[in-house]
């Protein structure tokens, strides 16, 4: 399996997680989002992925884009360990979770939103981070009160799932723009005990290859 990706792009990390939770070998191929006008626009990449995004993931001959679809192929094809454990109320409060923050939160504060706000809305430093402090604001203060009906050492009880898979990364994110998280008991508590985890750490964006000081 080849994934391409960018070492701090939330969907990249949490793809990245789900395959080393798995134990599934892959090749990493970094696709710089901003050098050379932003690498995910060249013609070959664009073959693979016409949306322009990362990450891609190729398994013979099968390509895929969006991170969820990949987990979820990853979770068809190598169903164990699961990332999806539990009972069906479980399984839904999972999926729920990981929406939340893969679906509603990431896409509004992603790169290419962010370049659209600066360099053609004009929007200044200033504005550009109240954005970004109002709408982490709204979803984590929801994911906040819906861990208070699942949450045990995880997102959902005791068992490590796909919302945990989605929750690290946007925390990593929150801390990159300056995020105050201290309202997030929960949340920043279950988010501390999943760093310290082998195949989480394995994944974080320093570790890539591609990684920048």
């Amino acid at each position: 399996m080849e994934l391409y990706g960018y070492w701090r792009s939330s969907a990249s990390y949490r793809t990245r997680i789900a395959l080393n939770f798995k134990e599934l070998d892959y090749n990493y191929l970094p696709v710089h989002l901003l050098k050379d006008g932003g690498q995910q626009h060249q013609r070959a990449y664009r073959q693979l992925n016409p949306n322009g995004l990362v990450p891609t993931l190729v398994d013979g001959q099968v390509i895929l884009h969006q991170s969820l679809a990949i987990i979820e192929y990853l979770e068809d094809k190598h169903p164990e360990p699961s990332l999806l454990p539990g009972s069906p109320r479980q399984r839904g409060a999972i999926r729920a979770l990981a929406l939340d923050l893969a679906s509603e939160l990431q896409p509004l504060i992603n790169l290419r939103v962010q370049q659209y706000l600066k360099q053609e809305l004009e929007v200044t430093d200033a504005q550009k981070q109240a954005w970004l402090d109002h709408w982490f604001a709204e979803s984590f203060s929801a994911f906040e009160k819906n861990l208070e009906e699942v949450a045990d050492t995880y997102c959902v009880g005791d068992t490590f799932s796909l919302a945990d898979v989605c929750l690290v990364p946007q925390v990593f994110s929150a801390q990159r723009f300056g995020i105050k998280l201290d309202d997030y008991p929960i949340l920043m508590g279950v988010y501390e005990r999943l760093v310290e985890l082998p195949f989480v750490a394995a994944a974080h964006p320093s570790k890539q290859p591609d990684a920048e000081a």
